[in-house]
């Protein structure tokens, strides 16, 4: 009987012991729960599912029947709330859409034409997940200008050579030889150019089209490149648009000898930042009979020709060997950067680059992140010089004492600056802070030396300045400081419409708006910092608008099950069962008098 009593309370005190140490642990459980939910439907609603052969109406009474009263999301480049309106997404990205989906939980329901974008960078459990509606666009022959590329900034003696992509796409007519048509090339609606081309079978081939600077007035203009004559079923991606600006003379003028991957950056990046035109020419055969080439082309150009752009221009970039560029560069009366040719010293190690000090430039540079920009991997020693205010210095392998890198004066009105380092570039292939912290140094050597006149007023510029029909244009901050909200006047046919530029912490900014032409302004006046001002292009052109082949394919998906987890502390009963058992030892052990 005794052993009974004992065994029972061993028991009893095991129970209350073991749940407490179960509930002070509180490990986590699952449990899979099955069933019949109401799904979330994914709809696409790019321009391809309204183009020709799509079937918008049928894939929207799909995602209704499919939805059974339940939530409908719209996908296409950007996930939205589900309304009625014909699409007007510019691309096709199931990515963003399955990720929100898989957050908020649930079967899933994709209903596409298929012609996904990131159909090859979905992950695989997202993939997997969804049930899969493909609603089939039907098949269509189609002919389509695919880019148009070119300088952006030309002065008015320039031959602007623009690259025209085109192509075509989808079934051909059984019987029907080689197709042909015509590139023309409009200006204010005015034909200025025409190019007979010989359409390929399938996919795009390239030709270039000249066109004389002369004929465009000063400023900004846009082209319109279209192809006629093609007979396709889609005429909405028979044209592109192409920005540029035409300048009496050219601002900057970059003398490379010899040319090399800091030159060629250099004039990339100035033309980006600066937006002035920039003419380059290359010292490829210094001792040859023709000295200078064009930097574009690399045609021969006389002599005479250079000192005509050179003495013209407002600055003039002298990179290279200075021996070189001594004996070929004539006279000039402009601003002046000189960038002689750094190579590394053997056993020398890199030179990093130090935070700036105060200087001209010292508002340009505030936002800066220094140490995104690459080490210098060679270091010209600079003469002393009183007059002379140093911008940067570089310290060898981050000790010693820091010897001059970047260093501005000014004499006489002209001015003058001298980047004694190689390869600044370097990290510019990596994008973010590392192109950024290049190109404000770029932007505000040349706006010190053209004298605030290349753009240190311009708070903020589109980073394109065409973009494809549903699709937002795309600003980007270039100001002091950190970005701010802006606020821009847009006019396009007559009409104004008013509209402010939200900057994210990374200094961008989205602007959604109709097809056209527009030219824009910024609302403060120029002494508030303002006098942004050019023009943009919303295309007609989409890729949607081609015909493509479907990139997903029907799926039934997984079964719909939900994973529920939770701690052992959420089940009451544990609780319960703990206080029973103490309870039920402690009424035990009085009634046998044990303490």
């Amino acid at each position: 009987m005794r052993r009974g009593v004992s065994l029972g309370l061993t028991l009893l005190r095991a129970t209350a012991l073991g749940t407490l140490v179960l509930l002070l642990w509180n490990p986590a459980v699952s449990r899979v729960e099955s069933g019949v939910a109401t799904p979330l439907v994914l709809l696409d609603a790019s321009l391809s599912m309204a183009g020709q052969g799509g079937g918008w109406r049928a894939a929207l009474d799909t995602a209704r029947a499919l939805a059974h009263g339940g939530v409908i999301w719209r996908f296409g480049a950007r996930v939205t709330a589900f309304d009625t309106l014909p699409p007007a997404d510019g691309a096709s990205r199931l990515g963003p859409a399955l990720a929100a989906a898989a957050a908020r939980g649930g079967p899933v329901v994709v209903v596409t034409d298929g012609a996904i974008t990131d159909a090859a960078d979905l992950p695989p459990d997202l993939a997997r997940g969804p049930r899969i509606v493909v609603v089939p666009r039907g098949p269509f022959f189609d002919a389509f200008v695919a880019s148009v590329d070119g300088p952006r900034h030309v002065s008015a003696g320039d031959t602007i050579r623009l690259s025209v992509s085109y192509g075509t796409a989808g079934p051909k007519e059984a019987g029907r030889g080689k197709r042909e048509g015509t590139l023309i090339v409009n200006l204010s609606g005015r034909r200025i150019a025409s190019h007979r081309v010989v359409l390929p079978d399938s996919g795009v081939v390239s030709t270039d089209i000249s066109l004389p600077a002369s004929l465009f007035a000063p400023g900004a203009s846009a082209l319109e490149v279209r192809l006629e004559g093609a007979s396709d079923s889609e005429p909405r991606d028979d044209a592109r648009t192409f920005v540029l600006d035409v300048s009496p003379q050219p601002s900057v003028v970059l003398l490379a000898a010899p040319p090399d991957w800091e030159t060629r950056f250099l004039a990339r990046t100035l033309t980006d930042v600066a937006r002035v035109p920039l003419r380059a020419f290359v010292a490829a055969e210094p001792g040859g009979s023709t000295p200078w080439r064009d930097g574009a082309t690399l045609a021969a150009v006389a002599a005479p020709e250079v000192a005509r752009a050179v003495a013209a221009a407002r600055l003039v970039i002298e990179a290279g060997e200075p021996a070189t560029l001594a004996r070929f560069v004539p006279p000039h009366k402009g601003a002046v950067l000189l960038w002689p040719a750094a190579r590394r010293q053997e056993g020398g190690g890199d030179w990093y680059v130090q935070p700036p000090g105060p200087s001209p430039l010292a508002a340009a540079l505030a936002g800066a992140a220094w140490d995104s920009l690459p080490p210098v991997t060679g270091l010209v020693e600079l003469a002393p010089d009183s007059a002379a205010v140093v911008v940067l210095t570089a310290r060898l392998g981050r000790r010693g004492a820091p010897r001059p890198l970047v260093v501005l004066s000014e004499r006489d009105g002209r001015r003058r600056a001298v980047v004694a380092g190689a390869g600044l570039y370097r990290w510019a292939f990596r994008g973010g802070a590392s192109a950024e912290a290049y190109r404000a140094l770029m932007a505000g050597l040349v706006d010190w030396l053209l004298a605030e006149g290349a753009g240190s007023r311009e708070r903020f510029v589109p980073v394109t300045y065409e973009v494809p029909n549903g699709l937002p244009l795309v600003w980007r901050w270039t100001g002091a400081g950190a970005p701010q909200d802006a606020a821009l006047s847009l006019w396009e046919g007559g009409r104004e419409r008013r509209d402010t530029l939200r900057f994210d912490a990374g200094g961008r900014a989205e602007l959604r708006l109709a097809p056209g032409v527009y030219r824009y302004a910024a609302a403060a006046p120029p002494s508030a910092g303002g006098g942004e001002r050019g023009l943009v292009a919303v295309e007609m052109y989409s890729d949607e608008w081609r015909p493509a082949g479907p990139a997903l394919a029907p799926q039934a998906g997984l079964p719909a099950v939900r994973v529920v987890s939770g701690g052992l502390r959420d089940r009451w009963w544990l609780f319960v069962l703990a206080v029973v058992a103490l309870t039920a030892e402690w009424a035990w052990r009085r009634r046998q008098g044990l303490p």
